[in-house]
C-alpha cells in the first residue's frame, strides 16, 4: 500500500510539473520594509492577458502582517501592498512577474515608511524640468560570518590599490554574482548602465540611469532585490552599510548624478550652480536623509567630504558636491552629489533633491 501510494504521488507530481500553465503566471510582489530592506511573497494570477503584457490594472492588491517587518503594531497589522510597476521575471521567465508596491494603512494614508508616495508626488510637480537621475550603489559582499568576502580567515588583506576596477584572482572577488545580477538587471528591464569592482577588496558599484524621475526610485529598488535575489543563490550577503569595515578602507556610497533639460545644455551651468547654492542651505536636512551611519563614512577621509561642512568643486571627490571636469569645461551638464550613503532610500534622495532646487509642492520656493 505505501508503494503504490508512493507511486501515484510520484506521476501525479511529474503529471503536474508537466501541466501547460501558460494561463496562469508568478507574480513577487515586492515591497521596502521598517528598516529600508526588501520583503517579497508570491501570487499566482490565473489568467495572463492576450497581448501577454501585464498592466497595473490587472494585478489586485494585497496585503501582509506589517508587524512581522516592523511597518504596523500586532493589534492592527494589515499592510496593503499595491502594486505601482511591473518587471519582467528574469529568473523565472516569462509570463512571471516582479511588481514593485507601495505599503498603505487600513484608513487609506500611506504608510511612514511609504517614501514613494510623497516623492512621486514632487516629481509629478516638478516634470516640466525633465529631472534625470543616476545612482551609483556601492556595496560590499560578505560571507556567513559577516567577513568580507574572499578576506583572509584571520587578519587582513593587502592595502588598497589593487583593487579597483581590479582584474584577476587575489584582487577581484565574487565576480560571477556581480555577472549575474548584471544580466538579471538587464532581463528585467531595469536601466543599468554599468558595474565596477570598488577599492576595498569585495566591494562592488553599479550604477542605475539615467532615469526620468519617480523611475529612478523604482529601478534602484528593483535592483536591489534582484541583488539580495542573486546573491542568496551564490550563499552571499549583501551588506549596504556604508562603513561595513572600520579603519583605512573606504566606505561605500549612493553617488547620486542629477540634471534637468535647463542644466543639459549650452548655459545650464548657472542653473547648476544656482541647484548647488540651494543644496548649500540644506545640508543639514539632506544628511538627515541621507543615510544610517553616514557619520562613520563622511570624514572627509576615503574620497569623502566632512559631514559638517558643505563644499563643491570640479573634479573633487573630497567635496559634498562633484562638478564632473567635462562637464565644466564644457559649461553645462549635470553634478554628483557624494553625501549620500550606500543604505539610503533613493526615494528620500531624489524627492529632497527636487524639493530643495524647486520648491514644495505648490512650486513656492522653500525657506532657507
Amino acid at each position: 500500500m505505501a508503494t503504490s501510494t508512493t507511486v501515484s504521488y510520484t506521476e501525479n507530481l511529474q503529471k503536474y510539473m508537466k501541466l501547460d500553465q501558460k494561463g496562469s503566471a508568478m507574480a513577487e510582489y515586492i515591497w521596502i520594509d521598517a528598516s529600508s530592506g526588501v520583503r517579497s511573497k508570491s501570487k499566482t494570477l490565473l489568467k495572463v492577458p492576450e497581448s501577454g503584457e501585464f498592466t497595473l490594472d490587472d494585478l489586485p492588491e494585497w496585503n501582509f502582517d506589517g508587524s512581522s517587518t516592523g511597518q504596523a503594531p500586532g493589534d492592527n497589522s494589515d499592510v496593503y501592498l499595491r502594486p505601482v510597476a511591473i518587471f519582467p521575471d528574469p529568473m523565472r521567465g516569462a509570463p512571471n512577474i516582479l511588481v514593485l508596491t507601495e505599503c498603505w494603512d487600513p484608513d487609506g494614508t500611506p504608510n511612514k515608511f511609504n517614501y514613494r508616495h510623497e516623492c512621486a508626488k514632487l516629481m509629478e510637480a516638478h516634470k516640466a524640468h525633465v529631472p534625470w537621475f543616476g545612482l551609483e550603489q556601492e556595496y560590499t559582499l560578505l560571507d556567513f560570518g559577516d567577513k568580507p568576502y574572499g578576506w583572509p580567515v584571520n587578519g587582513f588583506p593587502g592595502p588598497q590599490g589593487p583593487y579597483y576596477c581590479g582584474v584577476g584572482a587575489g584582487k577581484v572577488f565574487c565576480r560571477d554574482i556581480v555577472e549575474a545580477h548584471y544580466k538579471a538587471c538587464m532581463n528585467a528591464g531595469i536601466k543599468i548602465s554599468g558595474t565596477n569592482a570598488e577599492v576595498m577588496p569585495a566591494q562592488w558599484e553599479f550604477q542605475v540611469g539615467p532615469c526620468d524621475g519617480i523611475e529612478m526610485g523604482d529601478h534602484l529598488w528593483l535592483a536591489r532585490f534582484l541583488l539580495h535575489r542573486i546573491a542568496e543563490e551564490f550563499g552571499a550577503k549583501i551588506s549596504f552599510h556604508p562603513k561595513p569595515i572600520p579603519g583605512d578602507w573606504n566606505g561605500a556610497g549612493l553617488h547620486s548624478n542629477f540634471s534637468s533639460k535647463e542644466m543639459r545644455v549650452e548655459g545650464g551651468m548657472k542653473y547648476i550652480e544656482a541647484a548647488i547654492k540651494k543644496l548649500e542651505g540644506r545640508h543639514k536636512e539632506h544628511i538627515a536623509v541621507y543615510g544610517e551611519d553616514n557619520t562613520m563614512r563622511l570624514t572627509g577621509r576615503h574620497e569623502t567630504g566632512s559631514i559638517d561642512t558643505f563644499t563643491y568643486g570640479i573634479a573633487n571627490r573630497g567635496a559634498s558636491i562633484r562638478i564632473p571636469r567635462e562637464c565644466g569645461h564644457k559649461g553645462y551638464g549635470y553634478f554628483e552629489d557624494r553625501r549620500p550613503a550606500s543604505n539610503a532610500d533613493p526615494y528620500q534622495i531624489t524627492g529632497i533633491m527636487m524639493e530643495t532646487i524647486y520648491g514644495g509642492l505648490d512650486g513656492t520656493e522653500l525657506k532657507k
